[in-house]
């Protein structure tokens, strides 16, 4: 292999091409940046695993036993998990009932994999 001397490229110019480009698309990147946030705090992590093995919805009552925090901050971590799309909830009465988008997790699967 021969070296050859590095020389100064002139203004403007780029280095070198890209090796490798991005297969995500602008759209689905933001997307997935807003679940990976959301799942980034841990009891927000848990809330989902727990919803996720749960098969069907489960109460916010269920839940709160589960986690040292108050049933407000865990609401606040649900509605977290709700806006980047990764649970839902159905109010019945006085009790939000919340269960997980399957969608959702099949799209973070599917980029991870």
């Amino acid at each position: 292999m021969e070296l050859t001397p590095k020389t100064k490229r002139p203004k403007g110019e780029p280095c070198c091409e890209p090796v490798v480009y991005p297969d995500v698309e602008r759209e689905q990147a933001v997307r997935l940046a807003m679940v990976a946030k959301a799942i980034g705090d841990p009891i927000r992590l848990q809330l989902l695993d727990v919803l996720r093995k749960h098969a069907g919805k489960v109460c916010v009552c269920e839940l709160v036993p589960l986690f040292d925090v108050s049933q407000p901050t865990l609401s606040h971590h649900l509605k977290k998990l709700r806006d980047a799309g990764l649970v839902d909830s159905e109010r019945q009465g006085l009790w939000a009932y919340y269960y997980v988008l399957p969608e959702a997790l099949a799209e973070l699967g599917a980029w991870l994999a």
